[in-house]
């Protein structure tokens, strides 16, 4: 039997076929399939396709540990369980690290599935009306999205879009950061024209909105803010989405369907959950929410201290819980806990969805691109669409005199950023993309102590070359000798 390998990452990996029932909240391959006798159908291109999003949705629940934890949002708690995580959140990571590693492998297995379908595209005759051009879109849409991750977390990576054999493999070089990025925009622009309407899509899948929301994303982390202000423009007022009304809305499995959401990962209690909800639970469960947690990280005091009274964001970000003095004459422990996530659940199955693309997150983005396009009022007005929401009213609106100089704009506008989309997985590109980390990072204040009325501070001390990752070990060492080359800073 022949069996098709688009690089070392993939090397145990086949394509994984879904079940059509509930497709897209259980996502599980059913069974192991070669592309000798798959891809006969219509049908088999959509499980395919499916089966590309569900790499994405086993490793949305833990994006957090890579992308918030070495910022000032999250700190890893003493108890995590998870190895290596660590050592992202002192900013010590090694090429050994295993979160780095697997984030690595988890979007080379989605790449992988991608290049499959995208590969095997032509093989059905029973296409009808779009669904060719759907799942061309979906397919492309998906690997550009991979590929932004890596590109962000590691820098250069090894590009792949055919099929090559084990030996090429072993002497794959990384590509450029602008040859990903051409290929990304590439995918992007092509998932533009075909990709459907959200209206026309099962929720979860990848829409034409979601397309250009994410090709605008791209635009700014490339600095090209005209094309930013286009395809932002044309995210935040031709799709139909909206701010909903009421923060709380989005972070509730009855209401996580609405306006706002662009993009996101679908989950199901007890069918086919994620571990995100209770991952952040204190160890003694929380009443009424789930009985038992697993505390693996905690919010920042940094983060924490920023949200003003009036803002309601806060109470569906960060839970102030204040734990009794297990002594009379102690002081009581303030010890807060992320609930931007905290819905009734069971244990480490929560039904609640995790967005990856919302519009308050394109319209911050539009913002940038309309001040770096010499739009301040554009940029004023769309920063503060989600500072009403925020607050209810205008009171708390910002004014020119508030972004007149650049650094000033900047400021704001991460503020916001950190503030809204907290433990949603920006926050560390932001500070990266802005170089705000290299002053942001060289101290993080962690669990407040009322009793001192003072945070507990830890000193860090980041460099210019942890703007990336280190290339996992395990992936130089399939390689042949010198091809894999590692990051600076991280050599031996």
């Amino acid at each position: 039997m022949k069996r098709i390998f688009f690089s070392l990452q993939a090397l145990a990996i086949l394509l994984g076929a879904a079940g059509c029932h509930d497709a897209l909240l259980n996502m599980e391959p059913e069974s192991i399939l070669t592309t000798t006798n798959y891809f006969r159908s219509s049908s088999e291109v959509n499980k395919a396709v499916i089966g590309i999003y569900s790499n994405l949705q086993a490793r949305r629940m833990s994006d957090y540990v890579l992308m918030e934890a070495p910022s000032d949002n999250l700190y890893m708690s003493t108890n995590s369980p998870i190895a290596g995580a660590g050592d992202i959140d002192g900013l010590t990571v090694t090429p050994d690290n295993n979160v780095a590693a697997g984030f690595w492998e988890s979007n080379y297995a989605g790449i992988y599935r991608a290049n499959q379908v995208l590969l095997n595209i032509d093989k059905p005759a029973d296409y009808t009306g779009n669904a060719k051009n759907q799942f061309i879109g979906e397919a492309k849409f998906m690997r550009a999205l991979f590929y932004f991750d890596m590109v962000r977390a590691f820098g250069a990576v090894p590009l792949v879009t055919a099929q090559i054999s084990i030996d090429e493999a072993r002497n794959q070089r990384r590509a450029s950061v602008d040859d990903v990025y051409n290929l990304i925009i590439s995918d992007l622009k092509d998932a533009v024209d075909k990709l459907p309407l959200a209206a026309a899509m099962e929720k979860g899948r990848a829409s034409k909105g979601a397309a250009t929301a994410l090709l605008g994303k791209v635009y700014i982390y490339r600095k090209d803010y005209t094309n930013a202000k286009d395809l932002l423009n044309k995210a935040a007022n031709d799709f139909g989405y909206n701010l909903v009304p009421n923060f709380a809305t989005m972070w509730n499995p009855a209401t996580e369907d609405n306006s706002e959401i662009i993009f996101t990962m679908k989950y199901v209690e007890s069918v086919n959950g994620q571990t995100l909800s209770t991952a952040f639970i204190p160890n003694g469960g929380v009443y009424n929410i789930v009985e038992r947690g697993v505390e693996t990280a905690l919010p920042s005091w940094s983060l924490n201290k920023l949200y003003v009274a009036g803002d309601k964001r806060k109470a569906n970000t960060i839970t102030d819980l204040v734990v009794s003095p297990t002594a009379p004459n102690d002081p009581p422990v303030f010890y807060p806990y992320v609930s931007k996530f905290a819905n009734k659940h069971l244990y480490n199955t929560s039904g609640l969805d995790i967005p990856v693309i919302r519009y308050a997150d394109v319209l911050l983005l539009q913002a940038e691109a309309l001040y770096n396009t010499n739009d301040k009022g554009g940029a004023l007005a769309a920063l503060n669409k989600v500072r009403e929401r925020a607050f209810g009213d205008a009171t708390h609106n910002y004014t020119a005199a508030d972004i007149a100089a650049p650094a000033d704009f900047l400021d704001k506008l991460l503020l916001e950023r950190q503030l809204e989309l907290a433990f949603e997985g920006e926050r560390w590109f932001d500070l990266v993309r802005t170089g705000k980390f290299l002053t942001v990072m060289t101290k993080e204040e962690r669990l407040y102590v009322p009793a001192n009325n003072a945070a507990q501070t830890v000193t860090l001390t980041p460099q210019a070359y942890m703007a990336v990752f280190p290339v996992p070990q395990r992936q130089i060492d399939q390689y042949n000798p010198g091809v894999m080359d590692q990051n600076e800073g991280y050599k031996k």
